[in-house]
C-alpha cells in the first residue's frame, strides 16, 4: 500500500496531515545531548523554542494534523504543479522520463513557506512575542518573514553575510514583509562580535547565524528561535511535497525508478523523500539520491557523529553527518546548501543505506539548470540546480545501460530572485 493511501487529504488534493516516515519505517535516531555531560538533553535545556515544536520533534506518531489556520493558507497555493519535462528529455536525447515537483508555485517562490507556516503557527500559540531565526540564501528568512506577519508576529533575522551583499533583492523581500533583518557575524550578538573582533571579513555561515538568532531568544523574554532545515518537525512539515508527488504520479499512474533531490540541511530533501523512503525500506526497488554541492560536501566527506549544529557551541549536540560546526564554506551561489551538518533523519537513513549522496560542483549544476530554464521556461533556484545536475547523471548512466527510467526530482525553488547568480555564471565569473 502506497503511503498516500493511508494519508488524508482535501477534496483539492492538499494533505491535510503530516507524516514521520522515519517513525513509520522504525527509523531509531540519537537524542541530542548535553554537551557538557554527554547524556540526553533535559527540557529545559531548549526553553528558547516553542514547546510545541519541541513536542513535534521527539513524536512518536506517525501522522500529525495540519492545523486549520495553516491549512487554510495552503489551500491557496497547494497542491503545487507536477509536471513532465518534455522538451528536457528531448534536448537530452534520453528515452526516460523526467517529472519535477515544483516548489518555486507557492507564494514565497520556495518550499520554505511549508514549514515556516506551521512554526509561526504553534510560536504564536504557545506565547511568542517575538521570533528569531537565521538564513542562508534567503528563501527561509523571506518565508518565514511572511509567516510571522501573517500571524501578527515580529521577527529578526541574520542573514549570512555574503548572501546578504550578494542578494540585495532577498533583504527587501524580507523587509517588505515587516522583519528586521541584520548581516551575519553582526555586532547585534556577542557570538557575532567575538568572530568579528578575529576576522571583519568573515562572509559568515550558517552555523553562526543560527548562533546569533539563539543567542538572540536565550537573552530576551517571550522570544522564540525557529529553524528552517535539519529538525525532525521542519522535515514534518515538508513531507507535504513528497505526499502530493506521490499523489499525484498515482493519478497519473506514473511509477518512478528514482527521487533525486537538493540537499544542504536536508528540507527539501527529505519532504520529498519521505514517502519514498518508507517504499524503500519496505523493500521497494526505488533509489533515492541526494545531490549537494562539492564545496560544502555533507553526506558525501563529513563524518557521522555528535557536533553541534551552530559555531558558537549553545546549541546540544546532534548525531549527524557533519563537516564541523567550525567549517567555512566558499560563498557560493547555492547560498542554501551551505550547511556544515545534515538533519539526523536524513544523516541516519544514509548511514542505514536507505538513500546515496553525490557531490557536484556549482558551476556543472548552473550549465544544467541553465539547459533546463531553456527547455522548460522555469529559472530553478540555485540550490535546485544541484537536482537537475543529478538527474542528468543518472539519465547518462541509464542511457548506457539501455534502460528508460522514470525519474522525480525535485525543484525547490523559482530562480527569479537569483538572477545576479545566474549572471556571473553566464560572465564566466562563478567558479
Amino acid at each position: 500500500m502506497r503511503v498516500v493511501d493511508k494519508v488524508k487529504f482535501t477534496p483539492g488534493g492538499v494533505p491535510a496531515q503530516y507524516y514521520y516516515a522515519h517513525n513509520d519505517i522504525g527509523l531509531k535516531l540519537h537524542p541530542p545531548i548535553d554537551p557538557a555531560t554527554g547524556t540526553p538533553i533535559g527540557p529545559d535545556f531548549l526553553n528558547f523554542m516553542a514547546p510545541s515544536l519541541l513536542g513535534q520533534e521527539v513524536s512518536d506518531q506517525v501522522l500529525v494534523d495540519v492545523p486549520e489556520a495553516v491549512l487554510e493558507v495552503y489551500a491557496k497555493y497547494r497542491p503545487t504543479p507536477l509536471l513532465r519535462a518534455t522538451r528536457f528529455e528531448k534536448a537530452l536525447g534520453t528515452k526516460c522520463r523526467v517529472y519535477y515537483k515544483y516548489e518555486g508555485a507557492t507564494p514565497l517562490g520556495s518550499h520554505k513557506i511549508n514549514s515556516a507556516l506551521p512554526q509561526a503557527y504553534y510560536a504564536k500559540r504557545d506565547g511568542a512575542k517575538l521570533l528569531t531565526t537565521e538564513t542562508g540564501g534567503g528563501q527561509w528568512g523571506t518565508a518565514l518573514a511572511f509567516a510571522a506577519h501573517y500571524f501578527d508576529l515580529p521577527l529578526i533575522v541574520f542573514m549570512v553575510k555574503c548572501s546578504y551583499e550578494s542578494k540585495p533583492v532577498r533583504r527587501t523581500a524580507i523587509e517588505l514583509y515587516g522583519s528586521e533583518i541584520h548581516p551575519s557575524p553582526s555586532d547585534f550578538t556577542q557570538a557575532g562580535r567575538d568572530v568579528l573582533a578575529e576576522d571583519p571579513n568573515n562572509p559568515g555561515s550558517l552555523g553562526l547565524a543560527i548562533s546569533e538568532a539563539v543567542e538572540y531568544a536565550k537573552t530576551h523574554k517571550d522570544t522564540y528561535y525557529v529553524l528552517g532545515s535539519v529538525l525532525n518537525h521542519v522535515l514534518l512539515h515538508q513531507s507535504i511535497i513528497g505526499l502530493e508527488a506521490q499523489h499525484q504520479l498515482a493519478q497519473l499512474g506514473v511509477d518512478p525508478d528514482e527521487v533525486i533531490g537538493c540537499h544542504g540541511g536536508g528540507s527539501n530533501f527529505g519532504g520529498l523523500i519521505a514517502p519514498f523512503m518508507t517504499e524503500r525500506h519496505g523493500g521497494k526497488d526505488i533509489r533515492i539520491t541526494a545531490v549537494e554541492p562539492s564545496s560544502c560536501p555533507t553526506l558525501t566527506e563529513g563524518e557521522y557523529r555528535y557536533d553541534f549544529p551552530d559555531t558558537a557551541e549553545i546549541l546540544p549536540k546532534i548525531k549527524m553527518y557533519t563537516l564541523g560546526n567550525h567549517f567555512l564554506p566558499s560563498p557560493i551561489h547555492a547560498g542554501g546548501l551551505r550547511f556544515h551538518g545534515a538533519s539526523p533523519i536524513i544523516s541516519e537513513a544514509l548511514h542505514q543505506g536507505l538513500i546515496n549522496a553525490i557531490a557536484l560542483p556549482q558551476s556543472r549544476t548552473f550549465a544544467d539548470a541553465v539547459l533546463f530554464a531553456r527547455c522548460e521556461g522555469i529559472i530553478p533556484a540555485p540550490e535546485s540546480s544541484h537536482a537537475i545536475a543529478g538527474v542528468i547523471e543518472r539519465i547518462k548512466q541509464a542511457d548506457a545501460e539501455g534502460q528508460a527510467k522514470t525519474f522525480l526530482i525535485g525543484i525547490s525553488g523559482t530562480g527569479l530572485m537569483e538572477i545576479p547568480a545566474y549572471a556571473s555564471f553566464l560572465d564566466n565569473k562563478l567558479d
